[in-house]
């Protein structure tokens, strides 16, 4: 049985689980959703997943939506180590800890900066930005001494970060200022397996769709 992946291209969360997928080695079946068509809201899609977000992973007749959990799920599952999910409890709650960083903070702050003015054509807050700021230098001191974000080697967290952080890069925020960070990204984007397939269309998607909605 195919495991069917519903998702957009351009979302970063999407981008999480194809990074973390091509990681793992596993084939998706890719279902494009289409939300502005409302693709998300169908009683067959809904029937599947009642919150209706993307992604959605279906495994055969296993339902799951949220882009770490599915991240995990995949590693778990399918992962012929656990080099990307460690088994032992310390490394694995250091990966979880830097996920929830990621959901939780980073990204959260992303969406809470860039969304109102993309989506809703706000004014940028000022103070959401300093936010935003404050997020990568906790960032930056996660990184200090260690190759990856949560200690010397790829894991999920990685992944999830990555797609991330390079949203950010496509909205030209300026991450010179963190320097563990941007030396980490160019050391994830080389780390990760079919990092341009998985991700690197994906954000050029993202910035154009971005570029479309904010033109004046």
């Amino acid at each position: 049985m195919p495991i069917d992946l519903y998702y957009l291209p351009g979302s970063a969360p999407c981008r999480a689980v194809l990074l973390a997928a091509k990681a793992v080695g596993v084939d998706l079946n890719l279902k494009l959703t289409d939300l502005m068509k409302g693709e998300h809201l169908t009683p067959e899609f809904i029937k599947i997943n009642p919150q209706h977000t993307i992604p959605t992973l279906v495994d055969n007749g296993f339902a799951l939506w949220e882009s770490r959990a599915i991240m995990t799920y995949l590693a778990d599952q399918y992962g012929k180590n656990d080099s990307l999910y460690p088994k032992d409890p310390k490394k694995r709650a250091l990966v979880d800890q830097r996920l929830y960083f990621d959901i939780g903070t980073l990204y959260a702050r992303f969406a809470d900066y860039y969304y109102p003015v993309v989506f809703g054509g706000a004014d940028y807050d000022p103070a959401k930005l300093e936010k935003i700021k404050d997020a990568f230098q906790f960032f930056d001191v996660f990184l200090k001494d260690q190759e990856f974000v949560s200690g010397n080697q790829l894991t999920l967290a990685d992944l999830s970060l990555l797609a991330t952080v390079t949203t950010f890069e496509a909205v030209n925020f300026d991450l010179s200022p963190y320097k563990n960070v941007t030396s980490w990204l160019t050391r994830a984007k080389a780390a990760a397996p079919d990092y341009e397939e998985a991700n690197g269309k994906g954000v050029i998607i993202f910035q154009q769709m971005v570029e479309n909605l904010t033109k004046k």
